[in-house]
Parts: C-alpha cells; structure tokens; sequence
C-alpha cells in the first residue's frame, strides 16, 4: 500500500496547518512593526486616510556623502570577509573611540546584515538566558524563542521612567550569582524615547561586573541623542560589553541592512563563533553597501551638519508631542533621544470600556478605524495586555524638506509649532486626531 505524503495531504494541513513546523516557531506571527507598516500601506491602497507612526522608520534621506559612495562602489561585486570589510571594521573601530571614548580595533568588530541578524547569531552562540528590560524592541524576546532560549523579563515602570534601576538588576542577579546571562540595554529606548544618565549607567556597570553578565547595549538611536550627548556603557565596562549599532536609524539607511557589533578583546572566543555561524548562513554583507558604509563612520563636516538638523528637528517634534498628548491627559515620559513615544491611555480606562476598549491591543485598533492613527500597542513590546500603554513613532514627514527648512534658521533659534505643523503636518495632525478621538 503506497504510504501518503502528509505534506501533499490538504485534509493534514487544513487539520494542522502548524504540523511540521519547529516547536520554536510554530505559532509566531509577524514580527508587530512590520505587520503594522504592512497593514497601513494596504489601508492606504484603499483610499483610507492613514498616518503612519506604526513603524519606527528614519524619515531622513540618507547622507548625501554615504549616498555617492555607494554610486562610486556600485560595481563592487566581490564576496567580502565574513567579518567585513577591514577599512569598514577599522572605520567603526575609530569612530566608536572618537565618539565613545572606547579603544579598539578593527580586529573587534564584526559587521552584518543589519544588527537585528547579529542579534540572533549572538543569541545561538552564546548559552546564557536572555534578560530584556520591559517595555523593548518587539524582536529581542521572539528571537531567543526561535532559538530555544530562557527568557527574563524584567518590567519597569513609568515612574522611574521606564528604566531598568540598579538595584532590579541586582535584585535579580542575585538568586542565581553563577548563571550565564546576556542583558540588553537599548537607549536612547525603541520604544520610549528615554534615555539613561551618567550616575545609572555607572550602577548598572557595577552590577553587571559583579555578577560577569555579557551586555549587549543596543545603541542604533545613539547618534539621534536629541542633543547629541549620547554616553556608551562600554565607558564603564568596557570588558563586558558588546556595542550594537549600524546605518539604519542616525544614517536614514534602514532599507540598507547594515549592522555592526563592537567586542570587548577577551571575547574574541564569541566574535569568532559568531563569524563562524555568519559564514554558513549569510556569507558576508553586501559588498557595495559595506563600501559606502565607510564612509559614513568616517569624520565629516557635511554628516554632522546633517546629525545637527535631524536632531534638532527630532527633538522639537518629540517635546512638541509630549506637551501635546499629556496636555489631553495622555501619561507619557518626555523623550531624549530615537523617535518614539510610550503614551499611557489609563486615564481613559473607564471611558474607553464603555466603547468596548480594554486593553492596549483594542486603543490601537479603534485608533486605526475611527481616527486613522496607526501605532503600537504597548503588549507588543512586553507590557501586559491589559495596560493601556502603546508605541508612537513620530516619524511620518518628509525628512528632506524638514532638513532643508531648518538649515534655513539660525543655529540657536527655537522651532516654532508653526513650523512643526508646515513642515511635519502630518505628525502634527495625527496627534491632533488622537487628542480628539479620546473619551469624555
């Protein structure tokens, strides 16, 4: 009797459609932030009135410099080191002592895809559970999960800005001194806005040191510090901790896929197995984009120019934002860095039940229907579903005409809302909605 393939069987797959996937997998779904741009963009294509602050996407062009870079390297086709690039390591080996203050070489550094695939190669190299501060990046929990992977979630509150204290993290540590651990700290935060101080990051370096954790500080919003005051925590253990960062946030350059890693010297043993998985999976990172990115770690006066108007845009849009919402009686911490906002809606609870909304996937929902507002629930990101928290990533304008208007003010003139409503009136007029669509 002929055996059936159960992979030809429609009756098998209709039963069990998840059947022969990885236990790991079976079951996710789309990673939120792609889902939510995915989404819009299809609501768009039906004539729907849609603001986009559903995904964290730099709204600048990339660096003129680092653009015609790219066109000069374009013919570039060669297979490149499986770490990258040496004039590209040695680049972001110089530019992470210029601006960090961190002594290394070209040596520790390893360049990828995107620091998102460098995440998940750390994550299958290295054996210790993972421990993420909540609220976090959407992708840092489901990828150890593929993996197989302990996670540790260890919440935060809005009272202390949502920031993962000293003594949390010791208080953790401590029941288990010996266990191996790998904790991600990102700042300026994906998806708050927050960014930590001096005195914090000094505590947490302590404690990290103490209990030999590996850090990861995920610094891709580092350079889009809102005045430019960004502090590494590799200033303060430099031994332990791994430096992420890239061209997609600072550089405009998300669409690029390049990502870099900075290791302390005595993991060399964790760079190398690293490489070693990169080279049976991606090879190497795409030759012209890895070209063009040396550019952009090198110094100059036209990309600084460029940093200065982004922020200064950024961080007048994020405060005008703040006041807005939190003058509705929105709770919601005033950003320093990135492009987010973590807006809290539990003013609203009981107003927002009697509309049928209870919880912080229902607020984005009913956002999205009745006021064409797309952004985050705050479940997302690793906050209980029933908190009415969400994500906001004010980033829907035309970056190139912002950049062009604001280098036509003086240095050390404010921006107005008058020229925050011209110039990114699609933000302005999406936070408007929202103010309107809340309950009485």
């Amino acid at each position: 009797m002929r055996r059936q393939n159960p992979l030809r069987s429609t009756r098998m797959q209709k039963a069990t459609p998840y059947a022969h996937l990885n236990l790991n997998v079976r079951g996710m779904k789309q990673s939120a932030t792609v889902a939510i741009n995915e989404r819009s963009n299809a609501l768009i294509a039906e004539g729907r009135q849609v603001y986009k602050l559903g995904l964290g996407q730099s709204p600048f062009p990339v660096a003129a410099p680092v653009v015609q870079s790219l066109r000069d390297h374009a013919h570039e086709k060669d297979y490149l080191p499986v770490c990258g690039l040496r004039a590209l390591r040695d680049a972001v080996a110089a530019y992470h002592h210029r601006t960090d203050g961190i002594e290394r070489t070209g040596d520790d550094v390893l360049i990828g895809p995107g620091s998102k695939e460098l995440m998940f190669l750390l994550q299958l190299t290295y054996y210790g559970d993972l421990v993420i501060p909540t609220p976090a990046w959407v992708s840092y929990a489901p990828q150890a999960r593929i993996i197989g992977r302990r996670v540790e979630l260890l919440e935060t509150s809005q009272a202390d800005g949502w920031q993962l204290s000293p003594a949390r993290l010791e208080a953790f540590c401590a029941q288990d001194p010996e266990r191996p651990r790998l904790i991600i700290l990102n700042y300026p935060s994906n998806p708050t806005g927050g960014t930590y101080r001096l005195d914090d990051l000094r505590a947490l370096a302590k404690v990290a040191k103490k209990y030999r954790v590996v850090m990861l500080s995920d610094e891709i919003y580092g350079e889009l510090h809102h005045k430019g005051q960004h502090v590494s925590i590799a200033r303060f253990y430099p031994e332990g901790t791994i430096v992420s960062a890239g061209l997609s946030k600072w550089c405009g350059a998300g669409g690029w896929r390049l990502g870099t890693f900075l290791f302390p010297p005595d993991m060399r043993w964790l760079q190398d197995a690293m490489a070693a998985a990169a080279s049976e999976t991606y090879t190497s990172t795409s030759a012209p984009i890895q070209y063009a990115a040396v550019t952009a770690f090198q110094p100059s006066d036209e990309i600084e120019e460029y940093l200065v108007r982004s922020r200064r845009i950024l961080g007048a849009l994020g405060r005008w934002c703040h006041r807005t919402l939190t003058a509705a009686g929105i709770r919601c911490a005033s950003p320093t860095g990135g492009f987010y906002l973590f807006p809290d809606f539990s003013a609203f609870q009981q107003p927002l039940a009697g509309r049928g909304v209870f919880d912080s996937a229902g607020i984005c929902s009913a956002l999205l229907d009745e006021a064409g507002v797309a952004i985050l629930p705050g479940s997302e990101f690793g906050r209980p579903a029933s908190e009415l928290t969400a994500r906001l990533a004010y980033v829907d304008f035309d970056g190139q005409a912002a950049l062009d208007a604001v280098a036509e003010l003086p240095r050390e003139a404010a921006i107005t809302e008058g020229f925050l409503r011209k110039h990114c009136p699609r933000v302005t007029t999406a936070i408007d909605a929202m103010c309107r669509w809340l309950p009485r």
